[in-house]
């Protein structure tokens, strides 16, 4: 119930404008996103690198009203594909959301824009992942994909949430273009002809879909590039230390270098487990989410671990 509340109050507009003028909702939210700049992001890019982590970096942003919204948010995306491509020793690429560059709105405009972005973050020697939004959105999402890769893109990889029923055939075709996956859990409330409703069939599912990756990756000898921007085959993004423990597991049983996979977290949240993969030689990725427009991507991560909401209430009294 309360998830569903926090997920209905990260689209809303009213609650967006109330929330946005707490300055102590800033101060909370600065815990998982890097900051409102590209400096910003391009600062914690660097301090990731030294600690041995990759980085995909995020302009925030996602349903776009307008063409002209949808192309501001095209060259913020531009300007993050530059700052990367004039850093040769920055260790990172991009991730995107298709809504952000005009879905929504007119999916010719969007695939304009999105080929754009590919072509720039080709120029720039870097690769690109196109986040899964909710349902509404999924085949479009998945289909601009395959449009991208006919035009002969290969920069761009995909991402699926293993609480929907459809993930499993996803993957599996997907993977017959050794698309690289990143695997989330999923954010979004979705009916229940669509989505697991219990959480042990989700982990399940993730579990499932962990060991296609693998097995797709060991079958086409992926690995992470020596530059750190373009990802092996699985990307196994997540905080739950059995799906964790899992991945690790069954690579080790099939015979999947380390390289050959990689585990991916948000910015913000187990900074512990970040560095012990590490440590163990494992590619490990953070998703540094900056921009203006953080407030629904911070009101999921509120949605997504209820000890958030404590640390959000002590920022409250401290105002």
């Amino acid at each position: 119930m309360l998830r569903s509340f926090l997920i209905y109050l990260s689209k809303a507009a009213w609650a967006q404008n109330l929330v946005t003028n707490w300055s102590f909702a800033w101060r909370t939210a600065s815990r998982f996103i890097a900051g409102t700049k590209l400096d910003d992001a391009m600062r914690v890019v660097r301090e990731l690198n030294a600690r041995g982590i990759n980085v995909t970096l995020d302009h925030l942003g996602e349903h776009t009203n307008t063409p002209d919204e949808s192309q501001q948010a095209t060259d913020d995306i531009f300007a993050t594909l530059d700052a990367l491509g004039a850093d040769s020793a920055a260790r990172g690429n991009v991730s995107i959301k298709l809504t952000q560059i005009g879905l929504g709105l007119d999916e010719s405009l969007c695939a304009e824009n999105l080929e754009r972005i590919l072509a720039r973050a080709k120029q720039n020697n870097t690769f690109v992942r196109v986040d899964i939004e909710d349902t509404p959105y999924t085949d479009k999402t998945i289909n601009m994909y395959y449009a991208m890769r006919e035009k002969g893109y290969t920069n761009v990889g995909m991402a699926l949430q293993s609480y929907l029923f459809r993930s499993e055939a996803d993957a599996r075709r997907l993977l017959l273009d050794k698309t690289p996956i990143r695997l989330v859990k999923g954010a979004y409330m979705e009916p229940p002809d669509k989505a697991f409703p219990k959480k042990a069939d989700v982990d399940a599912n993730y579990d499932l879909i962990t060991k296609i990756m693998i097995d797709a990756s060991l079958a086409n000898q992926t690995k992470l590039s020596k530059d750190g921007r373009v990802p092996p085959i699985p990307a196994i993004a997540s905080h739950d230390d059995n799906r964790i423990a899992f991945a690790k597991s069954y690579a080790e049983k099939v015979g999947l270098t380390k390289d050959g996979l990689e585990f991916q977290m948000l910015y913000g949240i187990r900074r512990d487990l970040q560095d012990q993969l590490a440590k163990e030689g494992y590619p490990v990725r953070v998703y540094v989410p900056f921009g203006t427009h953080w407030y629904p991507y911070f009101m999921r991560r509120l949605a997504e671990r209820p000890a958030n909401i404590w640390f959000f209430i002590s920022n409250f009294f401290k105002a």
